[in-house]
């Protein structure tokens, strides 16, 4: 069997359906293939954060704000290592994404626009998401794609995962192989565009691209296959040695290898300054606990090994929590002593020395840190870390600790792409009719060695409608700002 249409799109998310639909809308014969069940991908347990200078909800309350000071924003948040061509395209057409949101009634969450602390800050409140995160775009999405399918322009296929990509003697696109059904169906298409995602759900691609260990709280369809794909035409991998975890995860209860998102440390020293101290499996302390900068802290996570690392702290400690911010999301103190020894990861013991034990810590180090952490305390300054909130020393029992880990929600390495979002070679040279949207270009394209904030979602929805507009219309040499 072999079917035709102008352009196929290669997963349902994020990118791949803003694509897909405004092609449709465009005029041109559209298939948008989704290896899940569903469509959506990442957008179901993403917070969703956009950004966007200029906004008819900025203006409203009141915000100043350019594309320029946007630009050099992200310059100083990514130190310059982000794509500056890409990051110009999306920065200029945001506030259009945005407000096109707006128009097509997106449930704004009433606070936002606003500046995130998660990561390094903007200087202006220009990040906006949902009133259900990430699936407040899904629903103006389905909206979408139910108007472009009506029009008979535009076919979805779920349950269909992509399986090969088909080219012509001269190495361009020719179509894709679609395994539908316990069938190979070939599609011919003028144009392909790979929208699959990332691959941190996917623990031997993300060694080989990352160069980390993998624990993951990403959705689990995030494989790397366009990836897989490309490379089988010579596609280069750009953003390698970009990686970056995110601050801390605990282990999840039952699953190896996967956070627990939902029931995460509050790690963040502007949210909740740090009673405990955190050290590495040799029981050395690596950082200031209370260092403002998540990037800061982030970027020394990934200089200890496995990026591996544990909050200790003893019971007056914990007890210091209970009128304030928890060290557990939705944990009290009592909910902790509770789980201790129960909850994987979570460790209590009356001693330092057995604590190290059953954590996995060197217990020579985890004493000598503690020892050296109360004289900070005692003389109120660390000369070790520069860390300036010391309001406990270690030393009541029992002790705890518990174990975090560097987990990956997002890849940072991803297809290398031209300003005109068409797949290159390892040489450099463009593969005929092949485009990459969204995180399977990898976030390194657009937020550089950094998180960024709003600098996936907002390029991958961008992205997407510039693209499918100008295949629709049958542009190939255009760039995506025109």
């Amino acid at each position: 069997m072999e079917l035709s249409y102008d352009l196929v799109v290669v997963g349902a998310g994020t990118a791949g359906i803003p694509c897909a639909a405004e092609a449709a809308l465009g005029g041109a014969r559209v298939l948008l293939v989704e290896k899940d069940q569903r469509i959506g991908g990442t957008m179901h347990i993403s917070g969703g954060h956009m950004a966007a200078a200029g906004t008819r909800r900025q203006a409203e309350r009141g915000i100043t704000d350019s594309v320029e000071a946007h630009l050099a924003d992200i310059h100083r948040i990514s130190d310059g290592t982000a794509r500056a061509d890409l990051v110009r395209v999306v920065a200029e057409n945001a506030a259009e994404t945005i407000d096109w949101l707006d128009d097509r009634g997106f449930r704004f969450a009433p606070e936002t626009p606003r500046i995130i602390y998660g990561h390094e800050p903007y200087a202006t409140a220009r990040t906006y998401y949902g009133a259900d995160e990430a699936l407040s775009i899904l629903e103006v999405f389905e909206r979408l794609l139910d108007e472009a399918i009506a029009t008979g322009r535009l076919e979805l296929w779920k349950n269909a995962p992509v399986i090969g990509l088909d080219t012509d003697d001269d190495g361009a696109v020719t179509g894709v192989t679609v395994l539908r059904g316990g069938q190979d169906v070939r599609v011919r298409a003028r144009d392909v565009v790979l929208a699959t995602g990332g691959f941190a759900a996917e623990p031997e691609l993300f060694l080989e691209l990352e160069g980390a260990p993998l624990v993951s709280a990403a959705y689990p369809t995030s494989t790397g296959d366009g990836i897989l794909l490309a490379r089988e035409l010579g596609a280069a991998v750009a953003g390698t040695g970009s990686y970056l975890p995110t601050f801390g995860g605990l282990p999840d209860p039952t699953t190896p290898g996967k956070a627990n998102w939902s029931d995460r440390q509050l790690l963040i020293a502007a949210e909740r300054p740090p009673v405990e101290i955190y050290v590495d499996k040799g029981g050395r302390r690596w950082v200031a606990e209370d260092e403002l900068s998540i990037d800061v802290k982030e970027r020394a996570l990934t200089r200890i090994e496995d990026m591996t690392f544990w909050t200790v702290f003893d019971d007056a400690m914990l007890e210091s929590t209970r009128s304030g911010r928890p060290l557990v999301v939705g944990w009290t103190p009592d909910d902790l002593r509770a789980r201790a020894n129960q909850r994987a990861g979570v460790h209590s013991a009356g001693t330092l020395e057995e604590l190290a034990v059953i954590a996995g810590i060197d217990p020579a180090g985890l004493v000598a840190s503690a020892a050296r952490y109360n004289e900070a305390v005692a003389a109120g300054a660390d000369p070790d870390f520069g860390r300036t909130h010391l309001p406990l020393p270690l030393e009541r029992a029992p002790y705890y600790a518990i174990r975090n880990h560097g987990i990956s929600l997002v890849t940072f390495a991803g297809l290398d792409i031209d300003s005109d979002l068409r797949v290159r070679r390892t040489d450099g040279t463009s593969v005929p009719n092949l485009y990459a949207i969204g995180e399977v270009i990898g976030a390194a394209a657009t937020c550089g060695q950094s998180f960024c904030s709003g600098m996936l979602v907002t390029p991958a929805i961008t992205f997407g409608r510039l693209l499918g507009r100008r295949l629709a219309a049958g542009e190939h040499a255009e760039t995506v700002t025109r």
